[in-house]
């Protein structure tokens, strides 16, 4: 017999009970590989007050199979899923819609990422690419398309074209970005920055400037997810998942349905809807920053402005410090770390700005409850969207 239901949702079914990262002021680590894999899961348990013995889920946006095999744990749950920087926020839900219908109990995520200090100590890395025919290789790429700047600088020229939007609007959100990364000792760069200093810096893919870019860092980090139940018994105050969803329309920047909304237009409101919360509640914003113009998007996306209005939106300064709504407060990719991947950086600071426990430092957000980590996959190609708060938001 068939049984209709109308109670799907994830809305506080599972929470995060721990976070590590690992990230240096100057760009590089000294572990790589599983080695620093390895140590982020085990701080992310530490962090929670479990042990390896508690993983019945596993994430890696490689191989699950093999970073199991290699922990030596044997899942009940498991999740290979990679769609870029995105790949973090997709795992979450995943997990926590695992976890709601009862396939497990404790689920990790790792990412980790070396690629400043495998260029500058000259390693060889195996880079590895999707199986099957590339048709940007073939249909993009040999017409000019720059890699990975091209796309976005695409996406900001048509915004400046359908929407006025100028490359001072931009350059604040850099500038806010940086503000919040002079309150963050382990960020790749604390110095403040100015519009100006945007603008000169040198121009990479027009109309994208070096300082519209995101870093090339080494980087890792992990969270750990579990049964809201088994949270309130741990030693961190549980970060709740309210809400999750995913969206994504094209991988090639040419198929793009339009180079101005991303499918944030679609993640964001249905994350939103199950968390019965909107963008006016949001107290922390983790929006993926790869270029300043994804973070710009993501402002209209996900209903914080109207569409085209993200320019004036970020040019008075209200992301940075003081502002009404913080964005990327441990400094983002712009200025904190950015080893590839971004995503899972998001949802760690988020995690630390709900717990309110001193570990933000000077950029604690006071008194935040609602959290959003927006992860941004590929060429604007995949967007997942996570909604997260405190106890007091259930």
């Amino acid at each position: 017999m068939l049984v209709s239901r109308t109670d799907r949702t994830l809305r506080g079914a599972a929470a995060i009970v721990g976070v590590a990262d690992d990230v240096s002021p100057t760009g590089e680590l000294e572990r790589t590989g599983r080695e620093l894999e390895v140590a982020m899961i085990l701080a992310a348990l530490d962090d929670a007050g479990l042990t390896l013995a508690d993983v019945d889920g596993v994430c890696h946006a490689e191989s699950s199979m093999g970073f199991a095999e290699y922990l030596g744990v044997h899942p009940r749950f498991t999740d290979s899923t990679m769609t870029g920087g995105s790949s973090f926020e997709v795992h979450l839900e995943h997990a926590a819609a695992a976890i709601a219908a009862g396939l497990c109990d404790v689920v990790v995520s790792v990412y980790a990422s070396t690629p400043r200090s495998d260029r500058t100590q000259k390693r060889s890395v195996n880079r590895r690419f999707p199986a099957g025919p590339n048709p940007m290789a073939e249909w993009e790429m040999p017409y000019g398309l720059r890699m990975p700047m091209g796309p976005y600088a695409l996406a900001a020229s048509r915004h400046m074209h359908e929407f006025g939007t100028t490359s001072e609007q931009l350059a604040q959100i850099a500038v806010s970005t940086r503000a919040w990364a002079t309150m963050n000792p382990r960020a790749r760069y604390q110095t403040p920055l100015t519009i100006e200093e945007v603008l000169a810096s040198p121009l990479q893919t027009s109309p994208l400037h070096l300082l519209d870019c995101c870093l090339v860092t080494d980087g890792a980090g992990a969270f750990v997810l579990t049964s809201a139940e088994r949270a309130r018994t741990l030693r961190r105050p549980p970060v709740y998942v309210l809400g999750a969803a995913t969206c994504h329309d094209h991988m090639m920047i040419s198929q793009m349905p339009d180079l101005t909304t991303t499918p944030g237009a679609v993640s964001g409101p249905n994350a939103f809807a199950m968390a019965g919360v909107g963008p006016a509640d949001v107290d922390v914003l983790m929006g993926y920053d790869s270029f300043t113009i994804t973070a710009l998007l993501h402002l209209e996306d996900l209903g914080f402005c109207a569409k085209g209005e993200g320019g004036p939106f970020a040019a008075d300064g209200r992301l940075g410090p003081g502002g009404s709504l913080p964005m990327n407060t441990n400094g983002g990719g712009l200025s904190y770390t950015h080893p590839g991947m971004y995503g899972m950086f998001l949802i760690v600071e988020a995690v630390r700005q709900l717990r309110g426990d001193g570990s933000c430092g000077d950029r604690q957000v006071e008194g935040a409850e609602v959290a959003v980590a927006h992860g941004s996959g590929m060429v604007l190609s995949c967007m997942s969207t996570a909604v997260l708060g405190t106890e007091g938001t259930l």
